[in-house]
């Protein structure tokens, strides 16, 4: 099993724009980071939807939706994701939310369910583990989220889509991420974006 951690990120490492709201959960100029996944067939097939480009990129995402058998992210992201989302959400698998605020779990149509985890990072990945199965756990963010985990070195493997984009502004990844070696395991570049895949060092 492998924690991974699968971001689209601008040139000057934005992976949200700025005043980031319930209402407005890219924050304000983030569209870039986000517009090339729209038409990419693997993520359409994930929101219900049919059609789209089957291409390299289509071919990445969907190999990491395939290997993620279970979810951890912070309360923030499933708050200004919750009605985006809606009754049948994309992750298919069970999702553990860090949060210091309780709530009951959620069960969603599709095979997502919602854990809420008031006892730390610890112990969502814990029992992301063992929710996972064979799959993978995936920390989806937002940007504390993936950072505390960094932090700790709980992070296996890191894939950065690059998106060919300066925000100038907006919430940035690595801030307080802490000190790490990254070895490179893979690099495609497609028109639409570079895609970077890591190992992380402790």
């Amino acid at each position: 099993m492998t924690v991974t951690a699968d971001l689209a990120i601008s040139l000057d490492g934005c992976i949200a724009g700025t005043d980031v709201t319930l209402d407005n959960p890219g924050g304000n100029g983030a569209e870039p980071l986000f517009e090339w996944i729209h038409n990419l067939a693997s993520w359409r097939e994930r929101q219900g939807m049919t059609g789209g480009e089957e291409n390299r990129d289509s071919e990445l995402m969907r190999e990491w939706f395939d290997a993620t058998g279970a979810v951890v992210m912070g309360r923030t992201m499933y708050d200004t994701g919750e009605s985006f989302w809606g009754e049948n959400p994309p992750f298919r698998t069970p999702v553990f939310v860090l949060t210091h605020r309780p709530r009951p779990t959620l069960v969603k149509q599709g095979g997502t369910t919602f854990t809420f985890v008031t006892e730390g990072i610890h112990s969502a990945l814990a029992q992301a583990r063992e929710a996972a199965g064979d799959g993978n756990v995936d920390i989806a963010g937002g940007a504390r989220t993936v950072r505390q985990y960094l932090r700790e070195g709980l992070i296996d493997e890191l894939q950065l889509h690059v998106v060919p984009a300066l925000l100038g502004g907006g919430l940035r990844l690595f801030e307080g991420a802490g000190a790490r070696r990254l070895a490179q395991i893979r690099v495609v570049d497609t028109p639409l974006a570079t895609h970077l895949k890591y190992r992380l060092g402790k």
